[in-house]
């Protein structure tokens, strides 16, 4: 039997320069599902994505995921781009072994907590306060590299990896720190600046999108205040979720987040087109 993906769309040509387009996935002309395949939208991209996959259930479990994932890894190929993408919601473990058979590497993965009613309490001594303009530039200046750089050590180009984080820097932060529904924040512990923490509200939730104690402070519990801080912070908001992205190899990180009670919501895999 030859399984083989039928566009039912023409190639569609979005505002921001992304393409995308749909499939059946079809064996011997006959339907058995659906795969969308577009690509990333960030500035100088070479990546596609797959944006969803699904076989119909009487077809599962006969390998037809497997070849319409790598049919798409071809239609990716003669779009130009350079590695592909996907993303599996947590308890989806057929589709978790079946990307990572095909050689996905995990990149990292999504994580949330539901708040409760009552905010954490800071341990004595430390308190939050907000960043300074004076502050807000060097913050930037070293978030900025740092980010590029976890991009760059799981496969992306060097260029491509300095244009997303200026671009999202800029997206999220348009007006530094008095820029709408962002909280950056300094921690302090007996007067002593220990940390920082950029927050953003959303309508229904808050999401940590970064999180660090400074160098000379690490290794004493200042990484799980400012995670305290950050559910504090989101209840005062009346978020009742809140959210973050860990970089695969985090360990630390992760055991951090998972002992906060925080739970995986999706895994981000990555592979390269060679």
């Amino acid at each position: 039997m030859t399984t083989t993906l039928r566009p039912i769309e023409p190639l569609q040509h979005a505002a921001d320069g992304t393409r995308s387009r749909r499939y059946q996935v079809c064996v011997n002309s006959r339907p058995v599902g659906g795969i969308h395949l577009g690509t990333r939208p960030d500035p100088g991209s070479t990546a596609a994505r797959i944006l969803d996959l699904r076989i119909d259930e009487p077809d599962r479990r006969r390998g037809r995921a497997t070849v319409a994932a790598l049919a798409a890894e071809e239609v990716a190929r003669g779009w130009g781009c350079r590695r592909i993408e996907v993303s599996v919601p947590a308890g989806a473990e057929p589709a978790l072994r079946l990307t990572q058979a095909l050689g996905y590497v995990l990149r990292n993965r999504g994580m949330s907590k539901a708040l409760g009613d009552t905010p954490p309490e800071l341990p004595e001594g430390s308190r939050g306060r907000p960043m300074t303009e004076a502050e807000y530039g060097p913050w930037k200046e070293a978030g900025l590299e740092g980010y590029a750089q976890d991009w760059i050590t799981r496969g992306m180009p060097e260029a491509e990896a300095y244009a997303k984080a200026a671009l999202d820097y800029e997206r999220c932060l348009p007006q530094g720190v008095a820029s709408a529904n962002n909280l950056c924040s300094v921690l302090e512990h007996d007067g002593t600046r220990v940390g920082t923490l950029w927050l953003w509200l959303s309508e229904d939730r808050a999401f940590v999108y970064d999180v660090e104690a400074d160098a000379a402070h690490r290794g004493r519990g200042h990484g799980r205040t400012l995670m305290l801080l950050a559910e504090a912070q989101a209840m005062a908001a009346g978020k009742p979720v809140i959210a973050l992205n860990v970089f695969a190899g985090n360990f630390r990180a992760e055991c951090l987040y998972e002992s906060l009670g925080y739970e995986t919501t999706a895994y981000h895999l990555s592979k390269p087109l060679l």
